[in-house]
């Protein structure tokens, strides 16, 4: 009797997502809303098809296997063809974020070495400046009315079914993005055909996101942001209705297609679900959305009483994590069975905690002991592998952010409890040491988010005479609110040791971002470097 395998060798590439969508799912509609505001609706039939015409015309026009594709795209359905038609001609899609400085766009085009590329006409001001500071494409594309330059429809029209796509292996590279470089220069992450396929499916189950045939989805996140966290590629598998916001991503714009197109899920970064609250909590009734929406929430940690305040609205926030070298599915956090019934407090505790990893993955938190104990009290490094985890980084050597015995680094501080559930309280470069002892930033800036006047507060290390570094708060307070700095370390006395209570609070119109919406210490960093100094 034979000890090989019996099973087909079939090689997991984006094609079977493809191929699914069209034949089974090719009547599901998706929705673009315009820069004119209004609604374009296609089919997943449709999008396949021209798809397909992308990658011949692609072939036809000199890329081959390996070359990079760059798009400078909205979430749009035209965005959703390339994600698809660029792997198929057997290149890479590159998804630019055009919200990072045009000399950064360019250095990261550049890096990636990319030839082509697909951008919106509404985006050509920004490209304009991305070639100035020195990006290098052999041919532009333009999505809409492209004026002088070449129209993306055009190339379309140039395919002919003579042309041969390549066969594809799933080891073959599928899409690159770029880290955010908060601590040095943004590192390219490839993804596999392999890797992308296992993403998706572990991706959709219910434990994971949960995305349904019977769901309309709406995905905030941007395109340019990890593949949108997978969903485009989730959704065309799942044969899931697609709303795209494309430029509009205001809370009244979300909220009325959320209301109009009857969203059931959702998924953005905290700042978006912040900005909904508040349009909701200021105009009650005004949008009647689905009964149960659910709401992904990732980039950075939510706090509890956003989550909280949700369901007193009749929707739920689901709590997950990841990174650019994830893919970046690494923890989601939901209630298991057994746990149901217990505490309220217990409950929300969990579900603000990042979670557990979904299949596949694997988690571990180090710290110069070793692997800690399950206490959910000491702290260490987070550690993660898993087979759509990135095993190096492309055009850069960095072994350092890998172990010798395989595991990422993340550069995350977290603790484990007795659940299994991980709970991020930093980054290693925003920890606070505060004569002697370690502070996390995180959690004060959780905690004082869960006051009522609170809108949002970051907390940072400052330079200071005698302790080394003290923890500053920045806050910024809801419309109408008031609150003075005592009355929010009293907030949180009950809750910490007393020297982790800043010593200082500012209040502030705004807290700057990163392109990722998260906040940007590095600039507060910089603007308050002297404030105890002047103490």
């Amino acid at each position: 009797m034979t000890t090989t395998s019996c099973m087909m060798d079939v090689p997991l590439t984006i094609e079977l997502v493809l191929d699914r969508a069209e034949r089974w799912m090719g009547g599901c509609e998706v929705v673009s809303r315009r820069p004119d505001r209004s609604l374009s609706r296609t089919t997943y039939g449709a999008i396949a098809g021209r798809a397909r015409k992308l990658a011949r015309a692609l072939v036809a026009a000199g890329i081959r296997k390996g070359d990079r594709v760059a798009t400078l795209m909205w979430n749009h359905a035209e965005h959703l063809e390339a994600y698809f038609g660029i792997p198929l001609a057997g290149a890479v899609t590159h998804t630019l974020n055009l919200r990072l400085h045009p000399d950064e766009i360019a250095f990261i085009a550049n890096d990636a070495r990319d030839r082509y590329l697909i951008v919106d006409d509404v985006l050509l001001p920004l490209y304009e400046k991305v070639v100035a500071s020195g990006a290098r494409f052999e041919r532009v594309l333009v999505v809409g009315a492209h004026g002088t330059h070449e129209s993306y429809e055009a190339l379309l029209e140039t395919a002919t079914e003579q042309t041969t796509l390549p066969a594809l292996a799933e080891t073959d590279a599928l899409g690159v993005c770029y880290t955010s470089g908060t601590t040095g220069k943004p590192k390219g992450v490839v993804y596999s055909h392999r890797s992308t396929i296992l993403h998706t499916l572990v991706a959709a189950l219910p434990d994971a996101l949960g995305v349904t045939r019977a769901d309309t989805l709406l995905p905030v996140v941007p395109m340019f942001h990890v593949n949108a966290w997978g969903l485009p590629f989730i959704a065309a598998m799942s044969g899931t209705r697609l709303v795209f916001p494309g430029p509009h991503l205001d809370p009244p714009s979300l909220l009325d297609l959320m209301a109009q197109e009857r969203v059931t899920i959702a998924a953005g970064v905290p700042t978006i679900w912040l900005g909904i609250r508040e349009a909701l909590d200021g105009s009650p009734g005004k949008w009647q959305l689905q009964p149960g929406l659910r709401m992904v929430v990732g980039g950075s940690a939510a706090p509890e009483q956003l989550i909280r305040d949700f369901d007193r609205l009749g929707m739920t926030l689901i709590h997950a994590w990841g990174m650019t070298e994830t893919s970046p599915i690494g923890l989601v956090s939901r209630v298991p069975a057994h746990l149901a019934d217990a505490d309220e407090a217990v409950r929300y505790r969990l579900r603000a905690k990042q979670g557990v990893p979904p299949p596949l993955v694997d988690v571990c938190v180090r710290n110069e002991a070793g692997d800690v104990p399950a206490d959910d009290r000491t702290s260490g490094e987070l550690l993660v592998k898993g087979p759509w985890v990135a095993g190096r980084y492309a055009n850069d050597a960095t072994p350092e952010r890998w172990t010798a015995d395989g595991w990422f680094r993340t550069g995350d501080v977290a603790r484990v409890d007795e659940h299994g559930f991980v709970q991020l309280t930093d980054r290693v470069a925003d920890l606070i040491k505060s004569g002697g002892e370690w502070i996390a930033s995180q959690e004060l800036e959780n905690a004082l988010m869960g006051h009522p006047a609170v809108k949002e507060a970051a907390v940072i290390g400052v330079a200071h005479p005698k302790w080394s570094e003290r923890p500053l708060a920045a806050v910024v307070l809801k419309a109408g609110a008031q609150a003075t700095a005592a009355e929010l370390c009293a907030h949180l006395a009950p809750t910490f040791p007393k020297f982790w209570l800043p010593d200082s609070v500012v209040f502030v119109d705004a807290i700057p971002r990163t392109s990722a919406g998260k906040f940007k210490k590095t600039e507060l960093r910089e603007t308050y470097r002297d404030h105890y100094a002047k103490a």
